[in-house]
């Protein structure tokens, strides 16, 4: 009897141990199935057998020889996410402005000193139902609802129709009072600095200001893209791994498709079969070929805007934040492309139907001088700000729903543009000094205005050119506020290090600033180290002044990068290479540098601003761009 039970208990208990083992297969089994990745879950195995995001891997497509770098271009899709819920801001920012008293025409007549002023990003949750597709910087879209994210997500691109919604009960933009009722008078500050060109401070925002997300709106779906092969980003993206970028997405991006046809789409699309087979040229007069990229593309696509290209200004909007031209300090770029742009009878269309583009002239300088309430560390009144413009123009007018935005252009030059526009005017093709590719610019789409310190209205060009080679005794030069984390750094290893290194903090005041841009025209080569954000007005002074730019920033896209070829008159040098700084420019070989000093001199055509527009000047150059990246993103009906 004992013999026959203890058979019936062993044959029992390998029954249970056959359920125990197929439970856990069927257990394991079902997570691998489900899980993304083939991931199982934690509590299956110990800690240090989890697997882990770093076992998740991208497949780069094949990269085009170098070759093709400079016959074809395409385009690359950037954004910023850390998230795959919300779109991040990474820090609060506060601005120190040159000010002074705005003429009726929107002139300074008397630059002030700097003001301080902070800025935070405190966005509320607003519900939406509507999807937001938002390009990842690998050439993919998120897809999120009732979000406006941005992530890389399974390196795959998801594509389906998007629909604009036509509002109907739309607001006007709010006035200075509705929006912040309380705004005061700029703050002076004690530390101005004229060789910083009052550049932006950063503070870090608390978590909860880290969300932006969409609303009901006709502007709020960004348009899917075309599906492509990706790249992931490494953390810092070099200037070559830009070219490739450019180059990789040519075919990847397209705008939304619009809506209902037009003649317009059709001049686009032919006008992009013409540049794509421009007859080949090697001389073209006032321009210099190796600059280019392509000249023969350039000179092409350049003929093309000058014969065709419309654009369509809207009227609408109040002063001082719309139409009103800021046109000295370091924002002036965009007050000086405003005014030009309205004035053109060339390019400006009074019948939006001709229209190949639309231009929304506002100043983010001045959206930021009237709307920002001082300490108040929130952007959100600003963005609401546009989004009721928009959502005006949208109301109003039947073109911007055709599109979507995406044949609408903006030019803004304040730190603060990225943030102010990437929401509800991410479709659009935005031209920003704030360039940086980690910050959600889109390379091939937006373009990379250049920053231009202008310090008389009346002769934007007074004073440029500099010494003659022979005479640059200095081999580099760099001055400025301790803004960010870079320029630490630079004076660190390099002030008072070396008397070939001439490496200041802030220099001591001069009229005119005579010093620093005497210290400009006397270098080889000049350090454009950036501040806070990866833009400075440097890179631009340092060719008006015929001194080698010596980029120090990390992903910033260079001015007109779509045609110019930068890495043949500029330097770009890593921050992590801060230390090995003087080494890298004396490894230049004298034969080198007088190349480039030489191209310096040619490409500082366009990057001047006249008070009538000349051909090939940075009016027009930036016009270029735009129209450019316009025929290359435009699809038809």
């Amino acid at each position: 009897m004992g013999q026959e039970l203890w058979s019936i208990f062993q044959l029992e208990r390998k029954r249970l141990f056959w359920l125990i083992g197929i439970t856990v297969a069927i257990i394991l089994a079902f997570q691998y199935l489900e899980l993304p990745y083939g991931g199982v879950q934690p509590i299956v195995f110990s800690a240090e057998n989890t697997p882990t995001s770093d076992s998740i891997r991208f497949q780069a497509a094949d990269l085009p020889s170098e070759s093709e770098t400079f016959n074809n271009m395409t385009f690359f899709n950037k954004a910023n996410s850390t998230d795959e819920n919300a779109f991040e801001i990474a820090n609060e920012t506060r601005t120190s402005e040159e000010k002074g008293t705005v003429s009726n025409t929107g002139l300074i007549t008397e630059p002030g000193r700097e003001s301080s002023r902070s800025l935070g990003f405190d966005e509320t949750n607003e519900s939406s139902t509507v999807e937001s597709i938002e390009i990842s910087n690998n050439g993919s879209a998120t897809e999120q609802t009732g979000k406006f994210g941005l992530s890389i997500y399974n390196n795959t691109i998801s594509s389906s129709p998007s629909h604009a919604i036509i509002p109907t009960n739309l607001a006007p933009p709010l006035s200075p009072t509705e929006v912040s009722p309380n705004i005061t008078s700029p703050m002076s500050s004690n530390d101005y600095d004229e060789t910083d060109f009052a550049e932006e401070e950063r503070f870090k925002p608390s978590k909860d200001e880290f969300n932006i997300v969409g609303n009901n709106s006709s502007i709020n779906s960004v348009p899917k893209e075309t599906k492509g092969s990706q790249i992931p980003l490494p953390e810092v993206t070099t200037i070559s791994e830009m070219n490739e970028l450019l180059l990789q997405n040519r075919a990847s991006y397209r705008s939304m498709r619009p809506r209902w046809s037009s003649a317009v789409d059709q001049e686009l699309l032919q006008a992009r079969l013409e540049i794509e087979n421009a007859p080949i040229v090697n001389n073209v007069e006032n321009l210099y070929a190796p600059l280019f990229r392509n000249i023969s593309r350039f000179k092409r696509s350049y003929e093309l805007m000058e014969k065709t290209l419309k654009v369509y200004v809207y009227r609408e909007g109040d002063k001082p934040i719309m139409h009103s031209p800021y046109l000295l300090g370091i924002y002036a770029s965009e007050g000086w492309f405003m005014r030009l742009m309205e004035a053109s009878k060339q390019f400006v269309t009074k019948d939006p139907k001709k229209a190949h583009l639309f231009y929304l002239p506002f100043s983010s300088r001045m959206l930021e001088e009237t709307l920002y309430v001082p300490n108040s560390h929130s952007s959100r009144n600003l963005i609401q700000y546009l989004k009721n413009y928009v959502d005006m123009i949208a109301g109003k007018h039947r073109f911007w729903n055709r599109t979507g935005g995406a044949d609408h252009f903006l030019v803004a030059c304040h730190d603060w543009a990225p943030t102010e526009t990437r929401q509800h005017m991410a479709r659009c093709l935005r031209a920003l000094c704030n360039a940086d590719v980690k910050e959600g610019f889109v390379l091939g789409k937006d373009i990379s205005l250049p920053e231009t310190y202008v310090r008389n209205a009346q002769k934007p060009t007074r004073n440029i050119g500099g010494n003659r080679v022979s005479k640059r005794k200095t081999l580099a030069f760099f001055a400025g506020g301790m803004h960010g984390y870079v320029r630490p750094i630079l004076l660190q290893h390099w002030e008072n290090k070396d008397p070939a290194m001439k490496i200041f903090g802030i220099l001591p005041k001069s009229k005119g600033n005579r010093n620093y841009i005497q210290y400009m025209k006397s270098s080889k080569y000049c350090i454009c180290a950036k501040g806070y954000e990866v833009n400075s007005p440097r890179v631009v002074e340092a060719i008006l002044y015929e001194c080698v730019p010596v980029i120090l920033s990390d992903n910033f896209v260079p001015p007109f990068f779509e045609m110019l070829n930068w890495e043949s008159f500029a330097v770009f040098v890593l921050e992590k290479d801060i230390p090995n700084l003087k080494n890298i420019l004396l490894s230049i070989p004298q034969k080198r540098y007088l190349q480039m000093q030489m191209m310096v001199r040619k490409v500082q055509q366009h990057f001047l601003w006249h008070r009538s527009p000349v051909k090939y000047d940075i009016f027009h150059m930036v016009l270029h761009s735009i129209w450019y990246n316009r025929v290359f993103t435009a699809r038809a009906r």
